[in-house]
């Protein structure tokens, strides 16, 4: 078989060769140049113009105890909320203090003195002699939602103005303080916190304060709490007013125990619980308003009372001397008491 010439036929064509006076010259084919900042997407901008706009007004706190006769060194974080020196941190941190040194951002470091302590919220307010200084603002934290971006500040390990970064990881968690006490309103975030961080400020995209960083769960990754900013912004004002905050007391010990089903259905009670009376301090106001041993608290102020919690949730600084319906039963019998609250005796949480 003959293979056809495919060329066959066909007309030549010239190709006449370009010729370059001079090659073409580097720059031509080079990569534009990009500014560092060009390469930063919205989250690290965010995260950096955070940690710029607060990270001036972070402080180191290194503390100084007596524990049977030797000094005990321990270290956390702080944030300055005014220029003439107030220092917001963690009671824990400071609580029980000998001597308080904060150290600035810009190294610069100055003895502090306790302006408040409020073990109960474990929150507290040092102070220090200076003017003109870098200080944060608080935000709202009740227009907090999950998945908004937080910002980590704090010197853990004594490193200082380290930054981490995370997200809202939920609201409205509960924890207790070295107290007892609860504290609502908690923020949980992902945020990473270590040794150290304690008392450091967790703020928003924008730079405000929306959490004090107070609690790591040790087993876990990625659970950390901080103490709201409505909160810290309210407690931090009393401090600085009074030294302290006040709250209202009654004087019994109790535990949540359920109410028989029959009776909580006679008495219309929800929920069917109450806290059961395990004692009355003497001298008290539950014990001026007739409360027993044995009896269980159902309700203060028309407002339902399911646990101890929430007691003390309705106990604020403004019950103090205020005059209140409490409801008991003893045993099937339902009884209202006026009770008077007072002020909650101070006492030494380590003691």
């Amino acid at each position: 078989m003959k293979i056809p010439n495919i060329c066959q036929g066909a007309r030549a064509i010239a190709v006449a060769p370009v010729l370059l006076d001079e090659p073409p010259a580097a720059e031509a084919f080079a990569a534009p140049i990009v500014q560092d900042e060009e390469l930063l997407d919205a989250y690290s901008q965010s995260i950096s113009g955070a940690a710029a706009k607060a990270g001036q007004a972070v402080v180191n706190i290194r503390v100084q105890r007596e524990r049977e006769s030797r000094q005990q060194e321990s270290g956390g974080s702080g944030f300055i909320i005014a220029p003439d020196g107030y220092i917001v941190t963690n009671s824990h941190v400071v609580h029980g203090a000998s001597r308080i040194e904060v150290t600035l951002a810009d190294a610069r470091v100055y003895p502090a003195r306790l302006a408040g302590d409020d073990p109960e919220s474990d929150l507290a307010v040092i102070r220090i002699h200076a003017s003109g200084l870098a200080y944060v603002r608080f935000g709202d934290s009740s227009k907090l939602r999950p998945g908004q971006i937080a910002v980590a500040i704090g010197s853990p390990f004594g490193f200082q103005r380290t930054v981490t970064a995370g997200v809202v990881s939920a609201l409205g968690r509960s924890m207790r303080s070295q107290s007892g006490r609860l504290i609502d309103n908690v923020i949980q975030t992902d945020a990473s916190l270590n040794p150290g961080n304690s008392g450091g400020p967790l703020v928003n995209s924008r730079g405000e304060v929306i959490g004090v960083n107070t609690a790591v769960i040790l087993p876990a990754q990625g659970i950390c709490f901080a103490i709201a900013s409505n909160t810290a912004e309210f407690v931090a004002a009393w401090l600085i007013k009074e030294g302290c905050v006040r709250r209202s007391w009654i004087g019994v010990m109790g535990q949540t125990a359920p109410i028989h089903a029959r009776i909580a259905r006679y008495h219309k009670l929800a929920p069917a619980q109450g806290i059961l009376v395990l004692g009355v301090e003497p001298g008290s106001p539950a014990a001026a308003a007739g409360v027993r041993e044995g009896d269980l608290l159902v309700a203060f102020k028309n407002a339902p009372l399911a646990s101890l919690d929430d007691l003390q949730r309705r106990l604020a600084g403004g019950e103090i001397g205020v005059e209140s319906p409490v409801v008991v039963l003893r045993g099937a019998a339902r009884l209202e008491l006026a009770i008077r609250p007072a002020e909650t005796p101070r006492r030494d949480p380590e003691g």
